[in-house]
């Protein structure tokens, strides 16, 4: 079976985001079945060193569209992150990232496949104590399938993963079937 670089990414990261739409609507019903505030998510973490809810749900739109984007483009340039914002437009973020995704077509992702594909992206410089290490610019050289594959959605699903249990954690009645989403069944 051949996978297409439309395959490996844009239904790829739907479904994700989907399924992070429907966590983020979960914690919205949630809150307003408990009385509390959405907006004392945006800046919870997991751990003081790890980076807010925020951070998770604008680093994983930027990996999924900026992602594929690069694929076409060359380049990796997603917008600078906003830093705290209200709850409901971090949930308004995740529906423009799938409107997004959703107007990449087959035939202009794929054809990239196969290309070189040389990304600028900020890496430790010493990547064996990176959570302490400075971060400089640093060129990768990829194609577009495994930039996808080693850089795009291991990211992605960094952050879509970490936001999913920042909620968790804050008491959001949620579980792996809300973080699968749907699946991509074989149709009968």
């Amino acid at each position: 079976m051949t996978i297409s670089l439309y395959d490996l990414s844009v239904p790829t990261f739907l479904q994700t985001m989907s399924a992070v739409a429907g966590f983020l609507d979960r914690a919205t019903r949630h809150c307003a079945e408990t009385g509390a505030d959405p907006d004392d998510f945006v800046d919870a973490r997991l751990f003081d060193d790890m980076a807010p809810f925020h951070f998770q749900i604008e680093a994983l739109t930027h990996h999924a569209v900026w992602g594929v984007k690069a694929v076409t483009t060359g380049t990796f340039d997603p917008p600078p992150l906003r830093g705290p914002i209200p709850f409901a437009e971090l949930r308004a973020m995740v529906g423009k990232a799938e409107a997004a995704l959703q107007a990449f077509t087959p035939d202009e992702i794929n054809s990239w496949s196969g290309k070189d594909l040389d990304i600028e992206v900020y890496r430790p410089v010493d990547e064996e104590n990176a959570s302490t290490s400075a971060w400089a610019p640093r060129t990768l050289a990829f194609t577009p399938e495994t930039f996808l594959l080693s850089y795009s959605r291991p990211n992605f699903y960094f952050h879509a993963v970490t936001a999913y249990d920042i909620l968790r954690t804050r008491g959001v009645p949620i579980g792996k079937g809300d973080y699968e989403g749907r699946l991509r069944t074989r149709s009968g």
